[in-house]
């Protein structure tokens, strides 16, 4: 089921008000809305709300074999799952060509970019290694899947605990939670997808869009970057072409966004561990 395109009075008020150097939400251009970020009691269990735009993302892990070929590496695997209760657009079952982009964009990010050190997931070499896995629930849709995706997706893995191991030769002991505290991933860097939208040939650009405003959009870019200002990744699926100085302005927007975020993860997570500390007394 297709949800209704924008009415003709939607998309001219819009247009309209972009012109006038507004968005219908009361933001600026670059803004990005509201960011909340609520942690389950389990460890890796994150909710994202970034406007009326909300993603819940889930860290489990298991010892599986690793491939021959890389006998010291561990697997980090994303699930996606985009369900009507997120928007009547999607289907139980049927991957829509949103859902493709979302979960492509979010492994860009995260896997190729190397964001996790998979070799420090190894146990035992050539034996076992540790496999994470991300599943990724969207529960409202509006716009922006992407951005707050893959900062559920990594506020996740910050915030996920693997179990304690102790290895005595070929003996691999798998400590729970009470024996010993659990043991944080090693992650590399913090990669952060920033969108933007564009309008007018390319004149207006709109970071962080609402639903309505991807409707009426007429191309769009992600970018991936971390505060070290590297680029880990770049996508651009259709829509107007760009000049190299309008994507460079767009970069030198994303390094301020992802420098905001970022604190406020970290800040999330400090405030995390703090309750748990206090509740563990």
């Amino acid at each position: 089921m297709r949800e209704a395109e924008p009415s003709t009075n939607e998309r001219e008020f819009v247009l309209a008000a972009l012109k006038e150097g507004a968005r219908i939400d009361g933001r600026k251009f670059y803004d990005f809305r509201t960011l909340r970020l609520s942690f389950g009691s389990d460890y890796g269990a994150v909710e994202v709300q970034l406007g009326n735009t909300r993603v819940l993302a889930k860290v489990s892990c298991e010892v599986i074999r690793p491939f021959p070929d890389k006998p010291t590496e561990g697997f980090l695997t994303f699930n996606t799952e985009l369900s009507p209760m997120a928007s009547s657009a999607f289907e139980v079952g049927r991957q829509t060509d949103e859902e493709v982009l979302v979960s492509r964009l979010i492994e860009k990010a995260m896997r190729r970019s190397r964001a996790l050190d998979t070799e420090g997931l190894c146990i035992v070499a050539g034996e076992k290694v540790w496999s994470i896995r991300v599943d990724i629930h969207f529960l409202d849709h509006d716009g922006n899947l992407v951005d707050a995706a893959c900062i559920a997706a990594i506020t996740a893995l910050l915030h996920f605990r693997r179990p304690d191991v102790t290895v005595v030769g070929e003996d691999v002991t798998i400590h729970t939670l009470e024996q010993r505290n659990p043991v944080p991933l090693s992650i590399h860097h913090i990669p952060i997808c920033i969108s933007f939208a564009f309008f007018d040939n390319g004149e207006r650009v709109l970071v962080d869009p609402t639903y309505l405003e991807e409707q009426i959009k007429e191309g769009d870019m992600t970018l991936t970057l971390n505060v070290h200002k590297e680029v880990c990744a770049m996508s651009k699926a259709g829509g107007i072409p760009m000049e190299l100085d309008q994507i460079l302005q767009c970069t030198k927007i994303a390094v301020v966004k992802v420098t905001e975020l970022t604190a406020l993860i970290q800040e999330a997570l400090e405030a995390d561990a703090k309750k748990r500390q206090v509740s563990r007394k």
